[in-house]
């Protein structure tokens, strides 16, 4: 099994993938240990001392006038807990907890929590257990962190709430610590409010939809690739000298994949009766323009992400000197933009794919293809209705852009006025990624219908068309004929392009794609 080491600095997109998605396993490194313990000796320092210090002998928000004593302190760590995991609505997916938990390692790990040893070591070792704290839609407003996500996790590590265990079965987490052999923590000074104060549920959100996003641009390219050749439109606009004189790098790569997949078309750049293609339609002709623009704001959001995972993200922090200074660095502006952002690019390059797939169908349009791709338009519907489904998906997918960031709501008796609802904006990204991956599993069922039905009338795709048609319908995805149910085909298609092969597929013959 695939381990992760946590240092005290730096995390790569990759390995939070690893560990959310594959259950990969973690482990501390002994630098990150010590740096931990050398943290917490200043912590206790400070509690030792007469002089309030918040998150150590203070309340919090609002509440952060009072000064507690020492005997009060273990109990104001355990209610914070226990009073910040308000969440509600349905459980989110289990690698968005996984994640959120292993970002949260990551930074107790940094030496900059005060934390002390032994609670990094549970927080991996429930990780490496499989159990998965139970975290609810609803209770982040993406500033002080994800606190209500974030507590759900710190309640598992005090044995508290419920939890699921590697089998899927929802039990209660100290149960489920118990079987493992791990004993919970008892929090102390500045324990609880560590466990609380970041941005790991949105962030770690952003990291998986970048991966996602990246495999389906790709994916975005070929199906543009395969809609350009089905409607016999010209590759000439995809040439590298014309992409050089507007130096967009995700407009250069995208043109360049479909280039390298159209190479060796014998459909391109005809009408139906030879006369040579001028122009296409913007959906087919500013393709590149579209998906690049989308692959560039990736690339930014990756810049994000990355300093993020660079990042220790809690209030207080402990300064390398010793010091305990409050900070507003939880503030989830940074994540929350680009969260927002991405789901723009989203809409947009879903927009462009059903245009296309519509442009498909319809026989005025289309230059020679039957209408709706049917067997015998008029008793046969063909993909008529599929469009109708993709035309749904690029509506929601339109309302799911609508910004989550460009809103604040108060909240802590207005000691926290402005909020980021970032963690909204990933919520909905998720959503996002979902149905654009469903838009572009329509528009290759249809794209696909069309090269075939070309091939029947004596025309030859690319190598590459071919292999990605070879490996379809070998993956179920059906191909010319009579009406028949359209879902399991949908479906299919639909795992083809999430689970990666329909980039495997036209890679076995173009090599690496952008």
């Amino acid at each position: 099994m695939h381990t992760v080491v946590v240092e005290t600095s730096g995390l790569r997109a990759e390995d939070v993938v690893a560990v959310a998605r594959d259950a990969a396993r973690v482990e501390l490194s002994k630098d990150a240990l010590n740096a931990v313990a050398a943290a917490r000796r200043h912590i206790d320092e400070l509690a030792a001392k007469p002089d309030p210090v918040y998150g150590v002998s203070t309340g919090f928000g609002a509440l952060a006038v009072r000064h507690i004593s020492p005997e009060l302190r273990a109990q104001l760590q355990r209610n914070i807990v226990r009073s910040h995991a308000a969440g509600t609505g349905p459980a989110v997916e289990r690698e968005v907890v996984r994640a959120l938990m292993f970002l949260r390692l990551k930074t107790v790990a940094s030496g900059r929590t005060g934390v002390r040893p032994e609670v990094v070591q549970t927080m991996a070792d429930v990780l490496n257990a499989g159990i998965t704290p139970v975290v609810h839609e609803y209770g982040s407003l993406g500033c002080s962190g994800d606190l209500a996500p974030l507590s759900h996790c710190a309640l598992t590590l005090m044995g508290e709430g419920d939890a699921e265990g590697p089998d899927g079965t929802v039990r209660p987490a100290g149960e489920l610590m118990a079987e493992h052999g791990i004993a919970p923590v008892e929090l102390r000074e500045k324990e609880g409010l560590a466990l609380l104060n970041g941005t790991d549920g949105m962030l770690g959100m952003l990291v998986m939809a970048c991966a996602d996003l990246g495999r389906l641009h790709t994916s975005a390219d070929i199906t543009a690739a395969l809609s350009l050749e089905a409607l016999l439109g010209t590759d000439r606009v995809l040439a590298p000298e014309l992409h050089a004189i507007r130096p967009h790098p995700g407009q250069a790569a995208s043109a360049a994949n479909m280039l390298r997949v159209l190479e060796g078309s014998g459909l391109t750049g005809h009408h139906q009766d030879d006369a040579p293609r001028v122009q296409d339609a913007y959906s087919v002709r500013c393709a590149p323009q579209v998906a690049g623009a989308g692959r560039d704001t990736l690339s930014h959001a990756r810049a994000v992400a990355e300093r993020e995972l660079a990042a220790a993200v809690d209030n207080p922090v402990v300064l390398p000197d010793g010091r305990v200074e409050s900070n507003g660095n939880f503030h989830g502006a940074p994540v929350a933009y680009v969260l927002d952002f991405l789901a723009i690019a989203a809409a947009d390059l879903a927009s462009i794919a059903e245009r296309r797939t519509d442009r498909l169908l319809d026989k005025n349009r289309s230059h020679g293809l039957p209408p709706f791709l049917a067997h015998d338009a008029g008793v046969d519907s063909g993909l008529m209705i599929a469009q109708y489904t993709q035309a749904a998906l690029v509506s929601e997918l339109k309302r799911l852009a609508v910004p989550a960031s460009a809103d604040s709501i108060p909240s802590s008796a207005m000691q926290e006025d402005h909020v980021s609802m970032g963690w909204s904006a990933a919520r909905k990204l998720r959503t996002a990624v979902d149905n654009l991956t469903r838009v572009v599993a329509i528009e290759l069922y249809a794209a696909a219908r069309a090269v075939e039905l070309r091939e029947a009338d004596g025309g030859t795709a690319s190598p590459a068309s071919r292999a990605v048609l070879a490996a379809a319908r070998e993956a179920g995805v059906g191909g010319p004929g009579e009406d028949r149910f359209l879902s399991p085909d949908m479906a299919a298609a639909e795992v083809f392009v999430r689970g990666g092969h329909l980039v495997a597929a036209a890679e076995s013959v173009t090599g690496p794609l952008a």
